[in-house]
């Protein structure tokens, strides 16, 4: 990657293009996450500019090319500059003054050399010209091509920096890092830094880990933060153990054949949480209500085939994948199980009990309701109304 060049269809987009050419003739290079993951052949979403242009040349600038700005950030140097409806953040070099944990006193900068210095890690310190040329300030480039993380400079200056870093060591270790290649500097200044996370908000944690959950493979960065004590720090109670043996599990399921686009959540990140055992995962990740719902379901004690009733095929999928990754065995069919209880429909109404008034009909219905889950969901009619009509009766 020593002569590394961004792929033409990237450079050549009309939207970058009129973007690039509004801010000449100040340095406008792309930078960051587009940059990485270009050279690595991957998705790029997001478009992020650096430039040597103060945020009132940038709004001038932009407003003389017909573009719209927005002042997204401008204290801190970010103007979102928007053309043809996409939205390019371009912010202006800085410098580090003084920094608190999360906050810093920041100067803006000529120098593009400083601006890479208060990146987080090399691979996120990549720019790239508009000719699609790459500029590589802190040797990012070797580390790209070795899917190795490291920290920009010296780990423990940039993790008290920003004590979110830590976390995002290891959600860009799951996502971009080589298995077994962890860098011992970054860790060792992760475990000595861990204190510092209880300073970082509950949602700015939970955002994280909802990320670093959803890589295809989060298990070494997981076992990582175990061993590093940054996973107690955040979670009380998570075990990682939980975890490898749930990726196993959702390597070797078999979606049942139901009409819901139930494999997706194998591996959602919910039930990756639930298999962690955190004791308080909800709390301690600020999860919004639904969220915190679905944690609850996954920790339900009911048959593979009532939790298929209840809460849908895909819900009772993430139950047997819990299961498994616990050490249960589940009964041969239980993917058969699954996708014929999720199909079912309790067949009795109030008003198919006349004789019951009140909260007799509740009592009655739900004892008949039980009796059919019991049957296997194949108990008729007349039969279900015997059941209501007993319990109704007491």
């Amino acid at each position: 990657m020593s002569e590394a060049r961004l792929p033409e269809q990237i450079i050549s987009a009309p939207a970058l293009r009129r973007v690039l050419a509004a801010l000449a003739p100040h340095q406008a290079l792309i930078v960051g996450g587009a940059v990485r993951n270009a050279l690595l052949g991957e998705p790029v979403d997001d478009i992020d500019i650096a430039t040597d242009a103060r945020p009132e040349q940038t709004t001038a600038k932009a407003g003389a090319a017909g573009l719209k700005a927005v002042p997204t950030g401008a204290e801190h140097g970010t103007i979102t500059v928007i053309a043809d409806g996409q939205p390019f953040e371009v912010t202006t070099f800085r410098r580090d003054v003084e920094t608190f944990g999360r906050h810093a006193v920041v100067e803006f900068s000529d120098d593009l050399s400083e601006d890479a210095a208060r990146r987080d890690f090399t691979i996120n310190a990549l720019y790239a010209r508009p000719d699609g040329s790459v500029i590589d300030p802190v040797g990012g480039l070797p580390d790209l091509a070795a899917r190795r993380l490291r920290f920009v400079g010296n780990p423990d200056a940039r993790i008290t920096e920003d004590y979110l870093r830590i976390l995002r060591f290891f959600r860009f270790h799951a996502r971009y890092g080589r298995k077994g290649a962890a860098d011992p500097a970054a860790l060792a200044a992760c475990a000595r830094h861990k204190a510092g996370l209880s300073g970082i908000s509950r949602e700015r944690i939970g955002a994280e880990m909802r990320k670093l959950l959803a890589a295809p493979d989060p298990v070494e960065a997981v076992e990582l933060m175990a061993r590093t004590g940054v996973l107690a720090q955040i979670l009380p109670g998570a075990r990682s153990e939980g975890l490898a043996a749930l990726i196993a599990a959702e390597v070797g399921a078999v979606c049942p054949h139901t009409p819901e686009d139930i494999c997706a959540k194998k591996k959602d990140w919910p039930v990756r949480l639930a298999a962690l055992g955190a004791d308080d995962a909800a709390g301690a990740l600020r999860l919004s209500r639904s969220e915190a719902r679905v944690q609850e379901e996954l920790r339900f004690d009911v048959p593979l085939a009532e939790a298929a009733y209840r809460l849908g095929a895909g819900r009772a999928l993430q139950l047997a994948l819990l299961r498994m990754a616990r050490g249960e065995v589940l009964r041969a069919d239980w993917r058969e199980q699954i996708a014929f209880a999720a199909a079912q429909k309790f067949p009795l109404r109030a008003a198919d009990l006349p004789g019951l008034q009140g909260s007799a009909i509740g009592r009655g219905l739900k004892a008949a309701e039980s009796a059919w889950i019991e049957s296997g969901f194949l108990m008729p009619a007349p039969g279900l109304i015997d059941v209501a009509l007993l319990a109704g009766e007491e």
